[in-house]
C-alpha cells in the first residue's frame, strides 16, 4: 500500500494537523469577514483570547494577515495561501469523500460540502454563500433568467456575490414574500443580488400566502403576470430548505394548519410545499411564483442549506429532487445525513 503525503503527516505528526485546521479556519473567517476583531473572531471560532493571541502573532510575522484599527484582513500572501490550502484541507478532513457518499445516499445531481456547521458557527453560511457563487460562476452562459427564494442562507449568498459573475442576468424573486421579515424576503435579496453583480432584477410585490379567490384575481395583473411569465421562464434557481414547524410559525401559519402540520409529522418546507419524512407533501399553501412542479423544466437548480439541524429536512426535501438539482450543504449536515 503506497501512503501519500497526508498520510504520512498523519502518521508522523499528528498534532500538526489540528493546528494547521486552526489556521486555516482563522485565514478562512478572516477572508470572508474583514476587517474583523480579535474578540469578534475568537468568539466565532471557539478560541480562547490568549491562544489566538499568539497564532495571529505568527499569522502576522509570516505576513499573512495585517493588523489595523477597523480590524484583520488578509494579505495578498495570505489569500494566496489560502487559496492553495483549500484543497489540502478538503482532502485532510474528506469532504471530496463524503460529498460523494452523500450524493449516493441522496440520488442528487451533485452535492457540495464545506467546511464547519453552521449551527456552531454562523460563519459557514457566508461558507455556503460563497460555494453557491462559484458554483453559479461555472453554470452561467448567455442569458439567465434566475429565480430566487427568501431567507437567511439566500441572503447570506447575495453577500457572497460579485461584478465577475456579471452575465446577461435578470434576478426573479420565485414567490410572493409580504408579510415576512423584509431582510429576508426573496424581492430584497433579488435587488441585493443585482446590485452585487451589476444585473437587472424585477419585483413580485404580492402575499406569501393567498386564497383561492385572491389567486386567481392577482395572476391575471398584467405587471404580476409579465413577471410569473419571467419565472416560469427561469433557467436557474437558488432557493433554501426549511424546517417545517419553524417556517409555518415565521409565516404566521393558522393555529389549524400548523396543528394539520404536527399531526401529518412535517419535516421541511420549500415553495410553499411542506414535506414528511417520505418525502411526501402533506400540506401546500397557495402560493404566487414557482411551484414544486416547474423546476422539472429549469436547467439549474441549486438548493442551498447547511448545519446539522436541517439533516432531516434536506433528506425529506431531497426525496422530491430531479438529477438538476445541485446541493450546497456544510459538513455538520453532511454527516447527521449520512448517520440518520
Amino acid at each position: 500500500m503506497k501512503y501519500s503525503l497526508i498520510d504520512i503527516q498523519k502518521r508522523l505528526l499528528p498534532d500538526l494537523l489540528p493546528v494547521m485546521q486552526r489556521r486555516f479556519d482563522i485565514l478562512q473567517y478572516i477572508s470572508l469577514m474583514e476587517p474583523v476583531g480579535r474578540r469578534s473572531l475568537s468568539v466565532s471560532l471557539g478560541i480562547t483570547e490568549r491562544i489566538l493571541r499568539a497564532e495571529v502573532s505568527l499569522l502576522k510575522e509570516q505576513n499573512l494577515i495585517r493588523i489595523a484599527n477597523v480590524g484583520m484582513s488578509l494579505t495578498t500572501e495570505g489569500k494566496k495561501v489560502l487559496e492553495g490550502l483549500t484543497n489540502t484541507m478538503r482532502e485532510l478532513k474528506g469532504l471530496n469523500s463524503l460529498e460523494i457518499q452523500v450524493k449516493k445516499s441522496l440520488g442528487v445531481g451533485k452535492v457540495i460540502i464545506v467546511s464547519g456547521n453552521s449551527d456552531d458557527s454562523p460563519w459557514v453560511k457566508s461558507e455556503l454563500g460563497r460555494a453557491c457563487a462559484i458554483c453559479m460562476k461555472g453554470i452561467l452562459a448567455g442569458e439567465n433568467i434566475i429565480a430566487v427564494t427568501g431567507g437567511t442562507t439566500m441572503a447570506a449568498v447575495a453577500e457572497m456575490l460579485t461584478p465577475e459573475l456579471s452575465k446577461e442576468m435578470v434576478f426573479v424573486p420565485a414567490r410572493g414574500g409580504i408579510g415576512e421579515d423584509v431582510q429576508n424576503q426573496a424581492n430584497t435579496i433579488c435587488a441585493k443580488m443585482a446590485e452585487r453583480t451589476q444585473a437587472k432584477h424585477r419585483v413580485l410585490y404580492v402575499p406569501d400566502q393567498v386564497s383561492s379567490e385572491m389567486y386567481q384575481t392577482i395572476v391575471k395583473e398584467p405587471l404580476i403576470h409579465d413577471v410569473l411569465t419571467l419565472i416560469k421562464s427561469a433557467n436557474i434557481v437558488l432557493h433554501g430548505i426549511g424546517d417545517a414547524i419553524t417556517m409555518a410559525e415565521r409565516r404566521k401559519t393558522s393555529p389549524e394548519d400548523l396543528a394539520k402540520l404536527i399531526e401529518r409529522k412535517a419535516v421541511s418546507e420549500a415553495f410553499g410545499y411542506y414535506f414528511n419524512e417520505a418525502g411526501e407533501i402533506v400540506h401546500k399553501v397557495h402560493t404566487i411564483g414557482m411551484q414544486l412542479d416547474d423546476l422539472a423544466n429549469v436547467e439549474h437548480v441549486i438548493a442551498v442549506a447547511g448545519g446539522a439541524s436541517k439533516a432531516k429536512a434536506i433528506r425529506s426535501y431531497m426525496k422530491q429532487v430531479r438529477p438538476n438539482t445541485i446541493l450546497i450543504t456544510d459538513e455538520g449536515a453532511a454527516k447527521e445525513l449520512l448517520n440518520m
